[in-house]
């Protein structure tokens, strides 16, 4: 048990990666309130490969918007079983108010990447993910 939170631990610190469809990714996780508050704001850049995975105690309703938000992402929204339940796509605010990206069902994971990145590498509604070691 130690040696599994030591590993996930390290890979929070290094940047874990998960397979979704048949692309690997590497993914920031944010997994407290903070960190998922804060999420990719103000960020200038998010690299192509790369992704911020919300992880969630319990699947629920997800509300997501793009406060001090500057780049065009998608999101996928995941329930408990790591499959997508829906893919939106999501521009930077202009002014107020701030559109709200919801997920169609309760969801436990919420991944961003960079806006196109799931229609480019064909992954939609139906597609799991997983963890790699």
């Amino acid at each position: 048990m130690y040696w599994f939170v030591f590993l996930f631990t390290i890979s929070l610190l290094l940047g874990a990666q998960i397979q979704i469809g048949k692309e690997l990714l590497t993914v920031e996780i944010l997994d407290t309130p903070t960190t998922r508050a804060r999420g990719l704001m103000g960020r200038k850049e998010l690299p192509e490969g790369n992704g911020v995975l919300f992880v969630y105690e319990k699947a629920e309703r997800l509300v997501f918007w793009m406060k001090n938000t500057l780049i065009p992402l998608s999101i996928a929204f995941f329930d408990e079983d790591k499959i997508c339940l829906n893919i939106l796509d999501m521009d930077p605010p202009i002014g107020e108010p701030l559109i709200k990206y919801r997920s169609t069902a309760p969801a436990r994971y919420a991944l961003e990447v960079p806006q196109g990145w799931f229609a480019k590498h064909g992954i939609g509604r139906g597609t799991s993910f997983s963890f790699k070691e």
